[in-house]
């Protein structure tokens, strides 16, 4: 706090926030709220939906999409870089490539959004409020098109946060509306403990499961495979370079809480789907098989979630470290892993190391995405808003947010607030 640029951006983020939890309260006009408790019902992909909105889902803000359409937007503009040359080439361009596609991902986010909008406000008509003398599409038009507007800007919000605050906007916003429940999460295990529905050694259960949870994910993002690195001795004028060790780190986690977002938002478009359609067999479909309700039927919906989950990690890391690229800049300046030949050799051996280290952190991220149905059978808890997934992502962000704390603090020569 005793730099002023730094505390200005703390205090921008914290007001940001606050902004952010004001517009989770404000009500869509139009909307009988007791029918549409009734239409939401309770469990499953809702409650994940409605934890990372920060409450926003069944109150049916303005927030109610939260950031999802920016993220799917996200995820299918960097599967297109792989596939579409044009957009690969624009990815290389630096500064100016960046920009175009985060322009591109900003259309694409207010198009879903309107699309997400439109499927939800067709699937929750029965909580809809039609005045008199206006037709119903226009009706289903007009309630899209704000939730558009919410998620919009929700998406400036973020990258305000990004420009101007501390940075990791997107994150961050997710990171408010997961912490924003703990209050309520907490009134739940009081109310289930004094009427006794909740027995003590429960909720000492959950503690210890919760703090092994925040164990093992700060140590997977801390942990690091790491390969030595020696350098030759060059002699450059009359100076010698070169002649030390090193060694390239390679994260465990190397993609982060990235992988487990992108699977959420893909397994939402099922569940979007099926409220255009109540009642209808793909709906009771995904009810009873797309679902974590808990029950033997969700199995099919956590294994193809965790494969997301991995699938995501590998994809991520692919696009974020190249093996290929580091072998190339550690034969251009003198490196050689001991007892590789520089180039394609030590890009394959980078590569297979890479590979088993993903591996491990893709697993680790799977399984505590499925945690919350484990914890559920065990203790017996219903209503979990501070799952594994939460937990995850919250412990994420929180460590990456204070790295970037650090390395300010680092280039201004003063000493860092981490041990």
């Amino acid at each position: 706090m005793k730099l002023s640029d730094l505390r200005k951006k703390i205090v921008f983020t914290l007001l940001m926030f606050l902004v952010f939890r004001i517009g989770a309260h404000v009500p869509i006009p139009f909307i009988d709220h007791n029918t549409l408790k009734k239409l939401l019902g309770s469990g499953g992909l809702l409650d994940f939906f409605d934890t990372f909105s920060g409450g926003s889902f069944r109150r049916f803000t303005v927030f109610a999409l939260s950031i999802t359409p920016y993220i799917t937007a996200s995820i299918i503009l960097q599967l297109l870089q792989v596939v579409v040359p044009a957009l690969e080439r624009l990815a290389k361009e630096g500064d100016y490539g960046r920009k175009r596609i985060t322009q591109y991902t900003r259309y694409g986010t207010v198009l879903l959004g309107f699309v997400q909008g439109l499927g939800l406000t067709i699937g929750l008509r029965g909580a809809l409020v039609f005045p008199a003398a206006v037709p119903h599409w226009l009706m289903y038009v007009f309630v899209a098109l704000i939730l558009t507007a919410g998620t919009a800007f929700l998406m400036w919000l973020g990258e305000s946060i990004t420009e101007k605050g501390i940075g990791n906007g997107i994150s961050l916003i997710i990171f408010a509306g997961i912490v924003s429940r703990v209050p309520d999460a907490l009134k739940y295990l009081w109310q289930g403990l004094r009427s006794g529905e909740i027995g003590a050694l429960a909720i000492i259960g959950l503690l210890i499961i919760v703090v092994a949870v925040i164990t093992g994910v700060v140590f997977i993002y801390e942990g690091q495979r790491r390969i030595q690195v020696q350098y030759a001795k060059r002699v450059v004028g009359r100076r010698v370079y070169g002649g030390q060790s090193s060694h390239i780190p390679l994260r465990v986690n190397q993609a982060g809480v990235i992988p487990v977002i992108f699977a959420i938002s893909l397994l939402g478009f099922p569940a979007t789907i099926a409220t255009w359609v109540r009642g209808s067999a793909f709906d009771i479909f995904v009810q009873k098989w797309m679902t974590m309700n808990g029950t033997v039927f969700s199995i099919p919906y956590l294994l193809v979630y965790a494969i997301l989950i991995i699938f995501f990690t590998y994809f991520y890391t692919a696009i974020t470290f190249n093996p290929v690229d580091v072998a190339d800049n550690l034969k251009k300046y003198g490196g050689f892993i001991p007892g590789l030949r520089p180039g394609r050799p030590t890009a394959e051996y980078i590569s297979k190391v890479l590979s088993r280290v993903t591996l491990a952190g893709g697993l680790f991220l799977a399984i505590i995405a499925v945690l919350p149905t484990i914890v559920t059978s065990v203790t017996g808890f219903t209503n979990i808003y501070f799952g594994g997934t939460s937990l995850l992502i919250v412990v994420g962000v929180a460590l990456d947010t204070m790295k970037q704390l650090e390395s300010q603090l680092m280039m201004r020569h003063y000493q860092g607030f981490m041990r």
